[in-house]
């Protein structure tokens, strides 16, 4: 019999790779219970760029990839992002540079 992994313990999100990154960028999150899960792009002004995750998850481990576009769908400038993780009272900010 296979045995499936252990769930997480606690929520993590990873730093995103490739980083500096052109065009996409992929981070790896871990939930540690069933939850609204809400991952954000903002630009160094506190401007919300894309929303990349904004749903009810399970427990787990995720990845989701972000290819530099805003909401509209042009393409974000070069320059320094903030990822926000938030899950319950879980929260976690990672710094992705895009290069142009």
């Amino acid at each position: 019999m296979e045995e499936k992994p252990a769930l997480p313990e606690v929520c993590s999100l990873s730093q995103n790779y490739p980083n500096p990154f052109n065009p996409v960028t992929t981070l790896q999150y871990e939930i540690a219970q069933k939850g609204l899960v809400r991952m954000t792009v903002y630009d160094l002004l506190g401007r919300r760029v894309a929303d990349l995750v904004n749903r009810v998850q399970e427990a787990g481990r995720y990845q989701v990839s972000w290819n530099g576009m805003d909401e509209s769908g042009m393409p974000a400038g070069s320059g320094v992002y903030l990822c926000r993780l938030t899950s319950g009272s879980y929260t976690a900010l990672r710094k992705m540079i895009l290069v142009r």
